[in-house]
């Protein structure tokens, strides 16, 4: 197998385990599964990644890398109304119902802290440039207000979407969204 080739496969095994992943949970889905989905077999696994752990290390790194070039994308895409854009897309039904390939922070954040180190050190690398994103658009006379705002705005934000997910009622479901919307001021996305 060529060097493209080999780089291929791998960009596919994370791409196919980052949406697993946010779907069943790191451990909802085993290697033979996440290899088969990939069109591949579980022995190919073992010449991309030494582990699963490894793996899901690479994943978590690899979606929230994506993620905030996404959000950077939407926020810088609409000018000024960028960044309410950005929140609205965030708050809405079809990020809501897209767990797939929606946030991974809302997904897997529980999920993260029950796993090993590395995992979280690559979950925390890569949220730190989500938060960086957010701060730069936060309001705030200093840096440290504008921090604290952008750590709040994704705390609520995640949370939203997490317990607008978690809830079995689907009008409790979309008041979570619409009460979050109208926090941030912002309309709900067409």
């Amino acid at each position: 197998m060529s060097r493209e080739q080999t780089a291929e496969t791998r960009a596919r095994i994370l791409e196919v385990a980052g949406k697993l992943f946010r779907e069943r949970g790191f451990d909802g889905i085993g290697v033979a599964d996440l290899m088969k989905s990939a069109g591949l077999t579980h022995g190919a696994f073992y010449n991309h990644f030494e582990s699963k752990n490894a793996l899901a290390s690479e994943v978590s790194e690899h979606v929230l890398k994506q993620t905030t070039c996404a959000w950077s994308g939407i926020a810088d895409a609409d000018g000024a109304g960028g960044f309410d854009a950005f929140i609205a897309t965030y708050l809405s039904k079809s990020h809501r119902d897209d767990r797939a390939s929606g946030c991974l922070i809302a997904a897997l954040g529980e999920d993260v802290a029950r796993q090993d180190s590395s995992v979280r050190r690559a979950f925390t690398s890569g949220l730190r440039p989500m938060i960086a994103f957010l701060t730069r658009h936060a309001a705030g006379r200093s840096a440290a207000a504008r921090r604290e705002r952008a750590l709040v705005t994704l705390a609520t934000l995640v949370g939203t979407v997490v317990l607008a997910r978690a809830v079995d009622d689907g009008d409790l479901s979309e008041e979570f969204l619409q009460a979050a919307r109208a926090a941030f001021k912002v309309s709900s996305p067409s």
